[in-house]
């Protein structure tokens, strides 16, 4: 069978299609995904690629892979595969993971995936009942996988939503003063009060304090860590876009960098992976662990009586995310945001027992969302483990 495998280039097989803008993906429930360069980013309701397919990372010093089993959209920091031939599109995912994609830079002050250096990469390529019979065994783990993101991104969603609700919206507070049932039940709901002040900030609830995130969060908080110590690290290629865990994690020699604890909140600083979305919530150490990464990494611990997943929740919120991405500087390329200019973020404080309501629901929703991520972690090795053994079937007969 390996003498039927067909050798070629990726140009005879397909074009990299620009992805385009989008707004509001990140707080929308539509139907089909959006991918930027790091994979899944939002929803929407009109998908720009019509079929199942393959995301490319165009811009970013870390860039991935990524398929969708359904029609999807990119947005314009990714492209997205067309096919010239008839080929089987997640049989053509599974061959790009074995490519390094990253190294096909183009040289460019933001590095960013160059298409003809794509379109001249070697591939050798099965019949498409081969390419058929690798993605049935490699797609049932990955189906698995799919389900956990889904179930994993529906309960951080959940998370977030009730941020938003709570602290953002007001919505509890908004009710009551219009005489409407809140709908949380009478405890809960008799947490919040049924009136509005006016502050620095605008209207706020009775009771609640106009601040600044500097007052109510650490920013880079100093951790102790011996130099050269072996420590847990985290580097920003393995930072999430979506989903708020990051597992891809090494044992590294402590030098310098930025320092952190479960409970932490990291947010990437810099130009593009401020702007697409990579952030992290700590649930990952081992316990009493510090671990290390970035520079770039911004580490957020908030203050008690206010939850860890009060800070993990702020940093993916849309508006402190806008907030940041204009408090950058720096020249075109290298531009971040400093540690002074996102601490002067206006938020509002509320009282101890709404901040403990919110804990227990976020670190609920959080914590299941981990479990589901950590089994995906291991169903993609596996898969992986697999993918090298049915991409070298070509040497061999018919196993």
């Amino acid at each position: 069978m390996g003498s039927e495998w067909r050798d070629t280039v990726w140009g005879e097989l397909a074009t990299l299609e620009y992805g385009r803008g989008i707004r509001d993906y990140q707080e929308s429930s539509g139907r089909f995904r959006v991918f930027g360069t790091n994979g899944p980013i939002g929803w929407t309701d009109h998908p720009l690629c019509t079929h199942p397919g393959v995301v490319i990372g165009r811009k970013g010093a870390y860039r991935g892979v990524h398929y969708s089993p359904e029609p999807f959209f990119a947005i314009d920091t990714a492209f997205y595969l067309e096919p010239k031939t008839d080929i089987d599109m997640r049989w053509a995912y599974y061959q790009l993971l074995t490519q390094d994609i990253n190294g096909m830079d183009s040289g460019s002050a933001i590095p960013s995936t160059s298409r003809d250096a794509f379109y001249r990469l070697p591939v050798s390529v099965p019949p498409i009942e081969e390419q058929r019979r690798i993605t049935g065994f490699l797609g049932a783990l990955d189906d698995k996988i799919e389900l956990n993101r889904r179930m994993s991104q529906t309960l951080e969603s959940m998370a977030r939503a009730l941020f938003k609700s709570w602290f953002v919206d007001f919505d509890p507070v908004r009710a009551k003063a219009n005489g409407r049932d809140p709908g949380l039940g009478p405890q809960l709901a008799g947490l919040f009060p049924d009136a509005f002040v006016s502050s620095v900030l605008g209207d706020v609830p009775t009771g609640w304090r106009a601040s600044r995130l500097s007052e109510l969060v650490t920013l880079n908080p100093s951790r102790a860590l011996e130099r050269a110590n072996p420590s847990p690290y985290l580097d920003m290629a393995n930072m999430p876009t979506s989903g708020h865990s990051a597992l891809d994690i090494t044992v590294r020699p402590y030098s310098s960098g930025s320092r952190f604890v479960n409970g932490d909140t990291l947010m990437a600083r810099i130009t593009p992976c401020l702007e697409n979305g990579k952030t992290a919530f700590v649930d990952f150490l081992p316990n009493g662990a510090v671990g290390w990464g970035s520079t770039e990494f911004l580490v957020l611990r908030p203050k008690a009586p206010l939850p860890p997943e009060f800070g993990y929740c702020l940093a993916r919120s849309e508006r402190f995310r806008e907030f940041a991405i204009q408090g950058m500087s720096g020249s075109s390329g290298r531009q971040r945001v400093s540690v002074e200019a996102v601490g002067t973020y206006p938020v509002v404080e509320p009282p101890m027992e709404v901040a403990a309501a919110f804990g227990s629901t976020a670190s609920a929703l959080l914590a299941r969302a981990s479990s589901a991520r950590r089994e995906d972690h291991f169903l993609a090795r596996q898969r992986d483990s697999l993918l090298v053994r049915f991409l070298g079937a070509k040497e061999g007969t018919d196993s």
